[in-house]
């Protein structure tokens, strides 16, 4: 089964007290759970574990961020809070 996430995609929560945040998936865990980071409040090293079903995608993809993710390269937080500044500086305009 093709996974409904993909590595570097930008997502937003939509249930919990993180409703309405931006994150970053760093990780999928199974069918059903990914890990997320946004290199802020929850760091790469330590991502949120959150079910598929509280997260909606934005449609925006990292290709950069994603290739590092696939290949196993060293990804630092700093690279997160840049991708999602970025998105949230393209989204203002």
């Amino acid at each position: 089964m093709k996974p409904r996430f993909r590595l570097g995609e930008l997502v937003e929560s939509t249930a919990g007290r993180d409703s309405g945040k931006h994150y970053l998936v760093v990780g999928i865990i199974d069918e059903k759970h990914v890990e997320l980071a946004d290199g802020d409040k929850k760091k790469i090293n330590k991502a949120k574990k959150k079910n598929m079903k509280h997260i909606r995608s934005t449609g925006f993809i990292d290709k950069e961020l994603s290739i590092w993710l696939l290949n196993g390269k060293r990804v630092r937080n700093e690279d997160l809070k840049k991708c999602l500044k970025d998105y949230e500086n393209k989204e203002a305009k």
